[in-house]
Formats: C-alpha cells, structure tokens, sequence
C-alpha cells in the first residue's frame, strides 16, 4: 500500500499555449514600453546622453589609435637608413653596399645617390648656383638611403647600423626613426587609454541603464505585485524592464554615434592641414558599417546588463502584502 498523501489537483491547471501567444505578448511589451518612454521622453533623452557620452570615449580613442595605424603605413618617412660615405672613395664601394643591403630582411627599398646627383639637387634646392660653380672640386660624398619596413624590429636596424660604420669607407650613418618611435609611443598610451576608458565607462553605462529601470520598477510596483500574486514567473515580470535596457542602450548607441561623426568633422581640416605639410594624403577609415554595428550592439549589450541586474535585484526584495 502506498502511503503519503496524495497530490492536490490543480485549481487553474495549465494549458499549452499556442506559438502566437509568445510573439503577441512580446509585441504587447514593446507597445507598453514605447508608451513608458514616450511619457518620460525627457528622461530618456538624458539617459541616451549619458550612455552615450559612455560609449562615445573609448570608441573614439579606438578610432584614432587605427588612423594612427594607417598613418604608420603609408607615412612617406618610413624608418630606415641613411649612409653618408667619405669624400673621394672608389665608386664601387657604394654599389656593393648597396647590394648588401638590398639582400637583408626587411630593408624594402633602396636609393644611391652619386656625389654628383647629391650636388645637382644641392644646387636645385639651395639657389647657390653661382657660389658652387667656384668650387673645384665636389665636396659632397655619396650617399644610401634605404628604408625600413613597419614590421623590421628597431634592435636590428640598430645592428645593421653599427656593422655598416665599422665600413672603412663610412662617414656617418643615421638612423632615422625618432617619428617611428614617437609615434608608436603614442599608440601605446591611446590603446591603453582606450582599455582604461572602455572598462570605467561601460560600467557606467550599466550603471545609468540599471538607475533608470530600477526607476521604471518603482513606478509600476503596484503593478508588480499584482503580477507576482497571480503567479506571474520572474521572467514574464521582468521582460518590459529587459526592453527598456535595451532601448536605452540602443539609443545611447545612435547618440554615441553622431558625437563621433562631429568629432571627425571638427577634427578633419586642421588633421588634413598638417598630413599635406609633410607630403602625405590624409584618409580617415574605421567610421564604417561595421563600426557602427559593433557600437549599437555594445549599447544593447551595456543596456540588457544593466536592466537585468536592477530587475533582479529588485524583483528579489519584492513581496505581496
């Protein structure tokens, strides 16, 4: 004989529901939390400001840390070698040097410069015609220029410079990398920033979306209990304040994105003028589609998460009397 008592029947029991009854009620939640925001439309203008502020920061740093990428690569002053021979020396030693540095890794391009090329662009450039038709003999050297690819570490060209002095014919040799170093130096500090940035601002932006819906919570409490007393599931509950996360982050996406195109706009002609002053094309890239994507799927994501941890918390401390 089995013992125990026997299971209650249910007084309301369940029934399947159909598959449109999950689409209507979500279509139901998006109308109620249209009609909740369009009522507080000043509020929620506010709340895009601010998560868009939050996404704006790090996105824009991420932005100018990849123009200063593109710059790096097609900067006409690559990071390379300058040889500078002695007065006077037997015209084969260059070309054979030459030649050597056209064999080693990582050189991409090389350029010899006879005594008597040197002398001509001398006399282009300086507008001392007169003053060097005097001299008797050319007292300009030859001259390698060889230039370095992005990729060529800066400890090997530094090798490859001191091998090239040790040459009896060598004057000088100059490494010319001061911008190279400058430059990777401040991507260093923009990607840093941009880690920093994006970690204490997409905090609060979560922040703000959860302030906002715990907000939203309290002003349907009453609302709230009533669900919870019938038996509404936590899920069913929270679902609107889910919509509004993800409506706050969107918007603050769309914001975050018009504050960066101002930013470029304002930031482009003074960037165009000083690229044209040392010979190169300016062209801003990363503002793209996929940029834009990835920007409003990182505010719904701020959003959701901040929706969800306010509805949690509070629907956790939320009793019936």
């Amino acid at each position: 004989m089995a013992s125990g008592r026997p299971k209650p029947a249910h007084i309301w029991p369940a029934e399947r529901r159909p598959w449109t009854a999950f689409w209507r009620d979500h279509y139901r939640v998006v109308r109620e939390s249209a009609a909740f925001l369009t009522r507080s439309l000043a509020g929620t203008m506010l709340v895009w400001l601010l998560i868009g502020f939050s996404l704006a920061l790090p996105s824009g740093l991420y932005l100018i840390d990849l123009n200063l990428a593109n710059a790096a690569g097609q900067w006409q002053g690559k990071a390379g070698l300058s040889v500078y021979f002695l007065p006077a020396i037997d015209d084969n030693s260059p070309n054979d040097l030459a030649q050597r540095l056209a064999a080693e890794a990582g050189i991409e391009d090389i350029r010899l410069i006879t005594p008597e090329e040197a002398l001509a662009e001398f006399r282009q450039r300086a507008g001392l015609a007169d003053s060097l038709d005097q001299l008797e003999e050319n007292p300009l050297p030859a001259t390698i220029r060889a230039t370095a690819s992005l990729d060529m570490p800066v400890a090997r060209l530094e090798r490859l410079a001191q091998e090239i002095r040790d040459e009896a014919t060598v004057d000088e040799v100059v490494v010319e990398r001061i911008w190279l170093e400058r430059l990777s130096t401040i991507r260093e500090v923009v990607q840093r920033l941009s880690w920093m940035t994006a970690a204490l601002v997409g905090l609060g932006g979560i922040l703000v979306s959860s302030a906002s819906v715990r907000l939203a919570i309290e002003g349907r409490l009453a609302e709230l209990q009533v669900l919870v007393l019938v038996g509404a599931s936590r899920r069913f509950i929270r679902r609107p304040f889910l919509y509004l996360g993800i409506v706050y982050g969107a918007g603050g996406a769309v914001v975050a994105a018009m504050l960066i195109s101002a930013m470029l706009l304002w930031l482009e002609p003074p960037l165009i003028r000083l690229f044209e002053s040392y010979g190169s094309h300016l062209e801003l890239i990363g503002f793209d589609p996929m940029f834009l994507l990835v920007l409003l799927a990182s505010g719904v994501i701020l959003g959701t998460l901040g929706a969800r941890t306010a509805s949690n918390q509070r629907l956790k401390r939320l009793t019936v009397t």
